[in-house]
């Protein structure tokens, strides 16, 4: 999984900000902020996240499932992918 974790990780550090128009942007550059920060402490960290550090990542995975679908084009796929990072963070280190 760790392999996985890092091509996602990669690929979501490469992807430019996707073109929006709603009022939750705020939201939506806040979770990125946080999935993002949770992901380098994992890789800094021998690939391990801090129960608290969990903690927000689950906030994060559930307020995205609210968020994802009112978004379309670009957006979804963006924050599919953040989803998608954020559940791999939490599965690598979780029993």
């Amino acid at each position: 999984m760790s392999t996985d974790l890092h091509a996602l990780w990669e690929v979501h550090r490469e992807a430019g900000w996707p073109p929006m128009s709603t009022p939750r942007e705020g939201e939506l550059m806040t979770l990125d902020t946080v999935v993002s920060g949770c992901a380098l402490y994992f890789f800094d960290a021998e690939e391990t996240l801090d129960p608290p550090r969990i903690d927000m990542l689950q906030t994060c995975l559930a307020e995205l499932d609210d968020l994802l679908p009112d978004l379309s084009g670009e957006c979804i796929d963006y924050f599919g992918r953040l989803r998608r990072l954020a559940e791999l963070l939490v599965k690598s280190t979780t029993p």
